[in-house]
């Protein structure tokens, strides 16, 4: 689960959150949007805190195909170790597959309640 501090979806805002994993673990986060050009992308920078050296980049496009939305996240992280650690200790692989399967379930909940009025 996830409690947020503060969210701000702005160009320059700021998202303050603690991710709770599933062994009682608290994990600080923080993430700044670096762009938001709607519908096609939003770029971020995520660390521990502001100001952190190993914040990463995250890039998320969004293409139209047909009936469906595709995403791409790409992610840059300072050095090969970072991300290493990230993919290993992390599983930010399984984990960014789980959030955006999340998210498409909740989109397509969306757009069913949208079309029953």
């Amino acid at each position: 689960t996830t409690t947020t501090r503060a969210f701000e979806f702005r160009v320059g805002g700021e998202w303050d959150f603690v991710l709770h994993g599933p062994d009682g673990t608290d994990y600080q986060e923080w993430i700044s949007w670096t762009e938001i050009a709607p519908p096609e992308r939003i770029a971020l920078l995520h660390g521990e805190t502001r100001g952190d050296p190993n914040a990463f980049e995250s890039v998320l496009t969004f293409e139209p195909d047909g009936a469906v939305t595709r995403i791409e996240m790409r992610t840059l992280f300072p050095t090969k170790e970072l991300r290493d650690e990230a993919v290993e200790k992390y599983h930010a692989i399984e984990g960014g597959r789980q959030t955006l399967n999340s998210l498409a379930a909740y989109v397509a909940d969306l757009v069913r309640k949208a079309a029953e009025g």
